[in-house]
């Protein structure tokens, strides 16, 4: 009897000891032999972003302003801070250039005027703040936190997310303020156009851009944001994925932080950033299984182009995309700055 007592002992102990180094891989899928404390991932957007579309002088401009963004959210992660903090100041980075279509360098709507999208999610408590159509508001992603914390709500959209903005403090501008030159050249050859041809029919103008960051924190949270002067041109209002929770930006403790680009309908439609995280926490798929299966199959079968970047809860990074390229740019505590922008290793 004794025997038998101590073979059942021995066997349940051999039983814990390999449940528990099971549970240390997560559950298999991840093949770090070494934990990451923090890391940072960013984008600048996905479109027909090749070396010939992208003379190397401002490429240049492109590889120092990413390189800018993610270390100022490296360094409040390296120093303690939190993944929100780091998210919301390498977007900041970002929106106050003009070589980005978020903010500052955004995007002109059919009229003229610049409307712009953003959102942030914290993945600890899966509370998320966003705004969407602003006209007035210097940085979006400050907004979106904002209303995250102080507001009972999760989206706001156009006046009524400006006014909050001014009850509140936050810096805004004439809209004004965003137009740039190089947008306001794009904005005369579509009026020019559009009176030969319809600008939907003009492939010229079907280009992508967002911008976007995911982080880990040492304290083990993740948080995600994303900000968007949305399509060139667009018409009556339109709001893409990038304020949408779950479509263009998502994240929670238990799976990854994604933020999403690319042709906003279709990831609204798939759900892209939370379908990601379902397939990780459903389907118990690595990141880089489920991204690759949402961007490269589903996306792809439906002919919709763009791509993400997310990391998971181990500090695990991707980014995919099927479009020509994407500005990229990634570190973690053990990695240094590591920036592309084709598909190639550039």
């Amino acid at each position: 009897m004794k025997t038998r007592i101590k073979l059942f002992a021995t066997v349940l102990i051999v039983l814990l000891f390999f449940t528990n180094c099971v549970k240390r891989v997560d559950n298999g899928k991840n093949k770090q032999t070494k934990k990451i404390k923090f890391g940072i991932v960013l984008h600048g957007g996905a479109g027909n972003i090749t070396p010939q579309n992208l003379p190397p002088e401002r490429a240049e401009q492109y590889r120092t302003k990413l390189k800018e963004a993610l270390l100022t959210g490296y360094n409040i992660l390296k120093n303690g801070g939190s993944s929100l903090d780091a998210v919301e100041s390498a977007i900041k980075v970002l929106e106050n250039s003009p070589l980005f279509n978020a903010a500052k360098g955004a995007v002109m709507t059919d009229v003229g005027t610049c409307e712009l999208d953003a959102s942030i999610m914290d993945g600890s408590n899966i509370n998320a703040g966003a705004v969407a159509g602003v006209k007035h508001i210097k940085n979006p992603i400050v907004a979106a936190r904002k209303v995250m914390e102080l507001s009972p709500h999760v989206l706001l959209a156009g006046d009524g997310a400006d006014t909050f903005a001014k009850e509140i403090g936050l810096r805004t501008v004439p809209n004004s303020y965003f137009y740039t030159p190089r947008r306001l050249k794009q904005f005369k050859k579509y009026k020019a156009q559009k009176k030969q041809t319809s600008a939907n029919e003009n492939s010229s103008f079907k280009k992508f851009g967002t911008v976007g960051c995911v982080a880990l924190d040492i304290h083990g949270n993740l948080a995600a944001g994303t900000s968007t002067g949305g399509i060139p041109f667009k018409k009556f209002g339109r709001i893409g994925d990038s304020p949408i929770i779950g479509a263009g930006t998502y994240a929670n403790n238990q799976t990854c932080a994604i933020s999403c680009t690319g042709q906003g309908e279709y990831f609204i439609r798939n759900v892209v950033a939370y379908d990601i995280s379902a397939l990780m926490e459903y389907k118990n798929l690595s990141l880089k299984e489920a991204a690759t299966r949402v961007i490269m199959k589903k996306l792809v079968k439906q002919k919709a182009e763009g791509g993400m970047i997310g990391i998971d809860r181990n500090g695990n990074i991707v980014t995919v995309f099927n479009s020509p390229g994407m500005f990229r740019a990634w570190a973690t505590d053990s990695q240094s700055p590591v920036i592309k922008m084709f598909k190639t290793n550039n």
